[in-house]
């Protein structure tokens, strides 16, 4: 909005005073973050206290006995937190970002799609403990038709986007500096796995204080060079752009988005000020899973995929675990792989602290995102 209001007022701002800067994404995804961290830091007292009163807490139940007492302080420790997060990101995102980008709207539509989703989720679960109802949140079903027709919305009017671009029709591998064609139902099938995998992989690395929303940080400000590079020129209009520079896709307009994601970065930083241990609220499937799929249409919008795998290495690891510790139970009639899964519980029960979990996942996060920026240049 803010945006929009200086470009009406264009006329006299770049011609009489000479401000310009407005104009300059990186310019307005700073404002953004820094507009975003201070919303996050100063609603969060009053919603915590509201989530309190209203008696939002987080009750881990878990099926091994030791890992339910290592998780005892987290009972009642207020959730749907992430309402925090995404307001900050949406005021961030509609104060800097030009709302007439379709990149942009189909941002929004995600954050308020899937995190309505989980904003119910969250409901039923809180209901079910308050008046013992047996509904323990949204069946598994259920919560997988709304996330793939989500998915389904973003990945149909997102190719629509990308007739006229060939380079963001390809998929591109890193270390190959030449894109692979993609039919159009396969380019509609990879968006909805990555949406809604990405979705539920943050949802699952939401069980420490401070783990998730310290590995998104990291993730998130990825995404801000990553949509700067497939969308800006390096001499202005008409030069030649980073994207070609580096051999990457060149997706234009996409550059707005990096203004999005430096919301999601100032305001994750925001809530961690609250998140960190010993954390005084938690995200719950209200900013986990909006803020996951927002990952997985950052990638596709950037035609990244391959290499989102290697940013968010740590999810990886989360869901993956997920899929080796059900698959093996039920393969070899009981038996595990890990001690429990996602497998940050599996070192948490290894006698690893949880601040020490947590910050060696902020590592390895970081360790991912540095990996995935050399790759630029290697091909």
């Amino acid at each position: 909005m803010i945006y929009h209001l200086l470009w009406w007022l264009r006329d006299v701002l770049t011609h009489k005073i000479g401000f310009y800067a407005y104009q300059d994404v990186l310019f307005r995804a700073t404002l953004a973050a820094l507009t975003s961290l201070a919303i996050a830091i100063i609603i969060s007292p009053r919603v915590i206290r509201w989530l309190m009163r209203k008696k939002i807490g987080d009750r881990p139940e878990f099926h091994h006995a030791a890992l339910n007492e290592l998780m005892r302080d987290r009972a009642n420790t207020p959730t749907m937190g992430g309402i925090i997060i995404l307001t900050a990101v949406l005021a961030g995102t509609l104060l800097w970002a030009r709302l007439d980008n379709p990149f942009v709207r189909k941002a929004i539509f995600i954050v308020v799609w899937y995190g309505g989703i989980g904003a119910v989720d969250d409901w039923l679960k809180l209901t079910s403990h308050t008046h013992q109802r047996s509904r323990d949140g949204l069946k598994a079903w259920e919560k997988l038709v709304f996330q793939f027709g989500g998915a389904v919305l973003v990945g149909i009017f997102l190719y629509s986007d990308f007739r006229h671009l060939d380079d963001a029709r390809r998929l591109w591998l890193p270390f190959y500096k030449y894109g692979i064609p993609l039919a159009g139902w396969m380019f509609a099938i990879l968006a909805v796995f990555y949406i809604s995998a990405t979705s539920n992989a943050v949802n699952l690395t939401d069980g420490m204080d401070g783990l998730a929303s310290g590995c998104l940080v990291v993730i998130s400000a990825v995404l801000v060079i990553l949509c700067h590079i497939a969308s800006e020129s390096m001499t202005g209009a008409g030069g030649v752009s980073w994207a070609s520079y580096l051999l990457l896709p060149h997706v234009p307009q996409s550059g707005e988005l990096a203004i999005f994601f430096a919301a999601i970065t100032g305001a994750i930083l925001g809530f961690l000020w609250y998140n960190c241990h010993p954390a005084q609220v938690f995200m719950g499937d209200v900013g986990s899973l909006p803020l996951g799929a927002a990952m997985g249409y950052g990638a596709i919008v950037t035609r990244n995929e391959i290499l989102l795998l290697v940013i968010g290495g740590v999810f990886v690891m989360e869901l993956f675990s997920v899929i080796l510790q059900v698959g093996y139970f039920k393969y070899s009639g009981g038996k595990r792989i890990f001690r429990c899964a996602p497998i940050h519980h599996h070192f948490h029960l290894s006698g690893w602290s949880e601040p020490q979990i947590v910050v060696r996942f902020w590592l390895l996060s970081i360790a991912f995102a540095i990996i995935a920026l050399a790759t630029l240049k290697l091909r």
